[in-house]
């Protein structure tokens, strides 16, 4: 009989080293050394572009890999989000400085449009600086970039948005989703619609999913109609109310999933001469500093900004399970654009 063939389990994939991408590309490892230097002005040569290539498509990064970032810290910590503009991203982001600063760190930001390369160029750039981790909030689900930095064990943690796998820092959505909603049941509304936000985004997903929880356990069919996919702005709340109030039938109350949205949606429903909250009651969430200084003060469900930015440098700092998720709960804020129908 052959002898019996050893078997041996696979150990973890080792990174990508700067010689993988130099035979990648076709180049020495000197050329790839040069080209990826954030120091040096970019080259648009035909050999950069191929090592630009063959990095993204390895997943290399220069210091990514956490025995080096740790060898190599320089008390920073990157932060990429998808804009400043964005009044919750703006929040989200001076609580990550504090907490930062709290732990003798320093925060570094970069904005990415809530672009997937966009995101990825933004991060290259952060770690190739040297920073000690990356906290991001840009997160989509399935992110194949999310994978990138867990199979180079580059230290990192998801905050507000989660992909189900890297350690993440969020708010309970659903529950939020469903307390917003049963806020409308319990005023006595039973047409009620949802601007629900990117389907790219847990935070999103989760919130339609506890809206669609409550009125399921109130018995109440929803809408497919009503239920309408839109972007975190006023603009995108804006587009929403007017196809959600220009039908024969309109709901009677609006559970926007943003805050910006929710002012898009009392901006439009205000210019059609609707009585709010008489005749459309409106919930947001987030309860950003416009909500509760409106001419009328949005409901809204209150997001604990500060501790889901503290547990999220904790995540980074202090690595736990390499899936852990700490879920903080929101508050329903209630203020005066709900009240019972008609």
């Amino acid at each position: 009989m052959p002898p019996e063939e050893a078997t041996t389990a696979p150990g973890p994939a080792k990174p990508p080293t700067i010689h993988d991408v130099a035979r990648l590309a076709g180049v020495s490892t000197s050329t790839v050394s040069r080209v990826l230097d954030p120091r040096v002005p970019p080259s648009r040569s035909a050999a950069a572009e191929r090592v630009r290539r063959a990095a993204d498509e390895l997943g290399y990064t220069p210091h990514s890999v956490a025995s080096s970032l740790r060898r190599r810290g320089t008390s920073t910590i990157g932060v990429l989000v998808p804009r400043l503009t964005d009044t919750v991203m703006a929040i989200l982001y001076e609580e990550l400085a504090r907490a930062c600063q709290a732990r003798g760190y320093f925060a570094v930001v970069a904005t990415t449009d809530d672009h997937p390369d966009t995101q990825r160029s933004a991060a290259r750039s952060l770690l190739q600086r040297r920073v000690d981790g990356l906290v991001l909030s840009t997160a989509r689900l399935d992110d194949p970039y999310l994978a990138e930095l867990r199979r180079t064990n580059t230290p990192h943690a998801l905050a507000l948005r989660t992909d189900g796998h890297s350690p993440a820092s969020v708010g309970d959505d659903e529950l939020g989703g469903y307390l917003a909603t049963r806020h409308l049941i319990d005023l006595g509304h039973r047409d009620i619609a949802c601007v629900a936000g990117p389907a790219y985004t847990s935070s999103s997903t989760r919130r339609r999913d506890g809206f669609l929880r409550a009125l399921a356990e109130a018995g109440i069919t929803p809408r497919p109609a009503w239920v309408r996919e839109s972007a975190f702005s006023m603009e995108a709340g804006e587009e929403a109310a007017r196809a959600l109030l220009s039908g024969a039938e309109r709901p009677t109350a609006i559970f926007a999933i943003n805050d910006n949205t929710a002012v898009g949606v009392l901006s439009t429903a205000m210019r059609a001469g609707l009585d709010v909250p008489r005749e459309l009651s409106i919930v947001g969430y987030n309860d950003i500093p416009l909500a509760g200084r409106l001419p009328l003060p949005l409901t809204t469900m209150r997001v604990p900004f500060r501790d889901i930015a503290t547990a999220a440098v904790g995540l980074v700092l202090d690595p736990a399970a390499p899936d852990a998720t700490v879920v903080r709960p929101p508050t329903l804020i209630p203020r005066a654009s709900t009240a019972p129908p008609g």
